[in-house]
């Protein structure tokens, strides 16, 4: 029995040095929007889309900050009400009064939801049409639930710019503050951060691709090569899906032709004078996009119970298994190999005697509290909240069984009232 123990502890232990040191470093959480202060050189047109369904108590603070951004170039927000009945539309046009800039807000009041299109990419999509009149260079893509700090548009935009990406897209830091918040939401960051390392996202010669919904910044000829919105119209991970298709699509047509035409975009006088200049967004055929994390700009999004946390884990995590019961089962052997060996190898050897068994189980904990140390000191709780990995990872495992349960019964992807099964 000592043998069999000792045997998965080195295969555990194994599997970490190799997530350490060979799996893109996720673990360093150093891949930040605010890290470097850009400058801009351009100022493209921007249009920001935000569905929003039954966000009264949240629209005022979200969008109260996206039209305070600190943006100099030409900057419209639409906001699609996808049949709120909450009055969501009617806070939003006495925000954009509040603020002085009610010519800057445009209010969509959604249709009725066709068959195959999710309920927020059909909001999406509506305000994407509405918003092409002003043939912007960009769209910002965002949600109803997200205070973006002043200067979260021109960050985003001068990186896009100045690095020549198709997309831009920051992970938000997320609310923190309840007991269940520390104890599971930085994990969930460092699951994402494991399951799509940034270094890996941001590598245009590597194949992995991720994006996170709260804020992403997309080029309008990179939408438009990958056929829009529609093409991902029934993904409920929509986020990823769409940094995939942006990814492994080919720049081409928009390379050679220029990527901006607009007149706002190249008014500035310092900007570039063609699109071959180095500096121009149109300097290469390669796909680029790039996901970081933000200290700045926040989710408003509260979890106060671990209720709330399940039901948003178990909401899709077993669509990011691909509905696969192969890939299910493999999670569930895996997570407990990688995550609960170790510790439980500790209790064990202590109680046999076996230093050997105790040892290397400790040596395994400590690396999975090394790993995920960054992330907990970039959401400021106890550092002590890192040894708890393997009890978090436990409710991880068990929110992803019941992710699957619930599609099995019929109940999974709902949201907001409705209820998206797999066709």
């Amino acid at each position: 029995m000592g043998v069999i123990v000792l045997g998965l502890m080195l295969l555990s232990l194994t599997i970490w040095l190799g997530l350490l040191c060979f799996w893109g470093q996720f673990w360093r959480v150093d891949q930040q929007l605010e890290i470097e202060e850009t400058q801009l050189e351009s100022l493209p047109v921007v249009c920001a889309v935000v569905p929003a369904r039954n966000e009264a108590d949240l629209i005022s603070t979200s969008l109260r900050s996206l039209l305070l951004q600190d943006y100099p170039g030409s900057f419209n927000v639409f906001l699609v009400d996808d049949r709120s009945t909450d009055r969501t539309a009617n806070f939003a046009e006495g925000v954009a009064h509040a603020v002085g800039k009610p010519e800057q807000l445009h209010i969509i009041s959604g249709v009725s939801l066709p068959p195959g299109w999710s309920g927020k990419l059909w909001a999406v999509e509506q305000g994407i049409n509405s918003a092409s009149k002003f043939a912007p260079d960009y769209f910002l893509l965002t949600d109803a639930d997200i205070e973006h700090d002043p200067g979260n548009l021109r960050r985003l935009v001068a990186k896009a710019v100045q690095e020549d990406l198709d997309m831009v897209s920051v992970m938000v830091r997320l609310r923190c503050e309840s007991f269940w918040e520390k104890l599971l939401i930085p994990a969930f960051v460092f699951f994402f951060q494991k399951l799509y390392p940034f270094r890996w996202v941001n590598n245009p010669n590597n194949p992995t691709a991720a994006a996170a919904g709260g804020s992403i910044l997309i080029a309008r000829e990179a939408l438009e090569r990958i056929g829009g919105i529609q093409v991902i119209r029934q993904a409920l991970i929509d986020d990823c899906a769409l940094a995939q298709s942006v990814k492994s699509s080919e720049r081409v047509g928009d390379w050679e032709s220029g990527r901006h035409s607009n007149s706002s975009f190249s008014s500035s006088p310092s900007s570039p004078s063609s699109p071959s200049s180095p500096s121009s967004p149109s300097s290469s055929p390669t796909v680029r996009i790039w996901l970081g994390l933000s200290t700045l700009t926040c989710s408003l999004r509260p979890y106060d119970s671990l209720a709330t946390i399940w039901d948003m884990v178990a909401r899709s995590a077993y669509t990011q298994l691909n509905y696969s019961p192969l890939l299910l089962l493999g999670t569930l052997v895996g997570m407990p190999l990688i995550y609960l060996v170790p510790p439980v190898c500790v209790i064990l050897g202590a109680i046999w005697g076996n230093w050997a068994i105790a040892l290397t189980g400790l040596l395994g904990w400590l690396l999975m509290t090394f790993a995920y140390y960054p992330t907990i000191r970039f959401y400021k709780c106890s550092p002590w909240l890192a040894f708890s990995l393997p009890a978090i990872a436990f409710l991880y495992t068990l929110m992803t069984l019941d992710s699957a349960l619930r599609h099995w019964q019929g109940r999974g992807g709902a949201w907001k009232g409705r209820v998206y099964p797999v066709k």
